[in-house]
């Protein structure tokens, strides 16, 4: 079987490499670093019998021109950018380890809540720039924190919680009652998480109804007070909306590891000065890498519905 790593961190990884490498011969790694997509995305997979995919977007366009392939495997839990519908037509097996990175992301989530709320990072700026003055924050304990997805992520960011005795409200489409009772949460409404919290973060995947599922209405239910965190994908948070009631200070501010187009160009977000940002990395700590590699590499012979 011919297997084609797109993933430049997978290919980096000796660890990974190593592994995969005691189990299959006839392996193509990224090496080089490339920024795979489209044609380039293409060329490269067109002999592989089977992928193991990062965040590289894999279409129908693409889909149509490999008949070789019949396994992808996922380096990572999103799945938004493949395109399930044409790997299903076309009988393409998936693997996929749901859940590998959920502490990576809920630590930086926590991080963010933190850093946010007691204003940690305008305070790092401003002393860089030169100033010295101490910055009035608020303890996230006993805050109201409100989480969108009771999945992996979400549920591992209760846990994490726990000390900080929050009273934590959640929205999920499924019933997460069991849960919620073990873990004193309370299940609620969106537009209630939303108007109620002092602290807002995403843990949903992007898929068609999540799109722009944070918009102009949800952050008109914040608090002036309230933070919005961003750790599940970009798409979900309609940035024009956000960028307004950013720029009108109409919520305290917003921290994001994930943008709607990465990375991003000229994106107006990046300029104001209660937004952070960063650069992907809610999975990139070293123990998820393993975890995602492993199951990536597992899901070439361990495959899930879809």
């Amino acid at each position: 079987m011919k297997i084609a790593v797109t993933s430049r961190s997978f290919s980096a990884n000796k660890d990974l490499t190593s592994s995969l490498l005691e189990k299959y011969s006839d392996v193509k790694l990224n090496t080089e670093g490339l920024s795979l997509a489209g044609e380039e995305l293409y060329e490269y997979l067109k002999d592989a019998d089977a992928a193991i995919i990062a965040l590289e977007k894999v279409d129908k366009s693409i889909l149509d021109r490999l008949p070789n392939l019949k396994i992808i495997s996922k380096y990572g839990v999103g799945l938004d950018n493949l395109d399930l519908a044409a790997m299903k037509e076309k009988g393409i097996k998936l693997g996929w380890a749901s859940g590998a990175n959920k502490r990576s992301v809920a630590e930086l989530t926590l991080c963010f809540a933190i850093g946010m709320i007691r204003d940690v990072f305008s305070s790092y700026e401003f002393v860089k720039n030169g100033g010295w003055k101490q910055f009035l924050g608020n303890q996230l304990t006993d805050k109201t924190y409100g989480i969108v997805g009771l999945g992996n992520v979400g549920q591992d960011l209760v846990k994490l919680l726990k000390p900080f005795n929050c009273r934590i409200i959640a929205c999920d489409v499924l019933d997460k009652s069991d849960f919620c009772k073990e873990y004193n949460v309370e299940q609620v409404d969106m537009k209630t998480v939303f108007s109620q919290s002092d602290v807002v973060s995403i843990h949903v995947p992007c898929q068609s109804d999540t799109i722009n599922l944070i918009n102009k209405d949800s952050f008109a239910l914040m608090k002036q007070t309230a933070i919005l965190i961003n750790t599940a994908r970009g798409r979900i948070v309609n940035e024009d909306d956000l960028y307004s009631v950013l720029i009108e200070k109409k919520i305290a501010g917003a921290a994001f590891d994930v943008l709607a187009e990465e990375p991003p160009k000229n994106n107006p977000l990046i300029s104001l000065e209660n937004f952070y940002i960063t650069p992907h990395i809610g999975g990139s700590a070293k123990e998820a890498v393993l975890a995602m590699g492993m199951g990536a590499i597992n899901g070439l012979e361990n495959f899930v519905e879809y």
